[in-house]
C-alpha cells in the first residue's frame, strides 16, 4: 500500500471538521496492528469510535506519522482481521498425491501463519502436537503446560512421521496452528498398531499447536 499522507492538522483533528469516525477509519486502514493495540484502538469501528476521546485520537494520528508505524502492504487491516475472525476457521483440503483415492489429510486452520515460511521436503521442523482418535481419546501429545516440553524435531517429507502428517506440514507456514484429519490409509494403515493400542482402520485427528523451522537438531 502507498504511504499515507498527513492531511489533517491538530487543529482540524480537534475541531468538528473531522469526526472521530473519520480518524478511527483512517487509523484502522493505515496503522499497523501493533500500533492500534498500543493505542487501544482495535475492535469494531462503532465501538472504538464510541469509546475513544478526540484528544487521544489526535495524539494517535500525529504519532502514526512521527513514528511511521504504517501497516505493511501484506498486513491485513483491522476490518479484515475482524472479518476473518467472524468467518470462523478456514478449511483447506489437500490434493491427493496419487491420481485417484482419498486425500492424505484435511486441514482446519486454527491460526494463520506468516504465509512465507513454508517448509520444503527435507526441511527440519520442531513441532508441538496432540493426537486424538475419532472418539476424542487422546493417544499422544508432547504439549504439557504443567512442565517444560520438548518439541518433536524431524525432517519434513522424509517418512519420519506418518504420511498424512508429513504432507500436512508442507502446507503449513511458520506460526500456523491447525487441526489435521488423517484417514487410516495415510496414518497407521488398515491393521493399526496393536502394540501402541492404535485400533485398525483408525481415523486420526492431529492438532498442530505450533511449529518452527529448526536449523539445528
Amino acid at each position: 500500500m502507498a504511504t499515507p499522507t498527513q492531511e489533517w492538522t491538530t487543529e482540524q483533528l480537534l475541531s468538528d471538521a473531522v469526526s472521530k469516525k473519520d480518524i478511527v477509519t483512517f487509523l484502522h486502514l493505515s496503522a499497523s496492528h501493533d500500533f492500534l493495540v498500543e493505542f487501544k484502538l482495535t475492535g469494531k469501528l462503532p465501538t472504538v469510535v464510541k469509546n475513544a476521546k478526540k484528544d487521544s485520537l489526535s495524539e494517535a494520528y500525529n504519532s502514526l506519522f512521527t513514528r511511521k508505524a504504517f501497516r505493511a502492504a501484506d498486513e491485513p487491516s483491522e476490518e479484515e482481521i475482524l472479518a476473518a475472525k467472524s468467518a470462523g476457521p478456514i478449511v483447506e483440503k489437500a490434493e491427493a498425491v496419487v491420481e485417484s483415492g482419498p486425500a492424505k489429510f484435511t486441514k482446519v486452520v486454527l491460526k494463520k501463519g506468516d504465509k512465507i515460511g513454508y517448509p520444503k521436503k527435507g526441511s527440519k521442523v520442531a513441532v508441538f502436537y496432540t493426537g486424538y482418535f475419532a472418539d476424542g481419546t487422546m493417544f499422544d501429545t508432547n504439549d504439557n503446560t504443567k512442565k517444560k516440553s520438548n518439541p518433536l524435531r524431524f525432517r519434513v517429507g522424509t517418512g519420519n512421521v506418518i504420511p498424512g502428517w508429513d504432507e500436512a506440514m508442507l502446507s503449513m507456514s511458520r506460526g500456523e496452528k491447525a487441526k489435521i484429519v488423517i484417514p487410516a490409509e495415510h496414518a497407521y494403515g488398515k491393521k493399526g498398531v496393536p502394540d501402541a493400542k492404535v485400533p485398525i482402520r483408525t481415523l486420526l485427528f492431529l492438532k498442530i499447536l505450533s511449529h518452527v523451522h529448526a536449523p539445528d537438531f
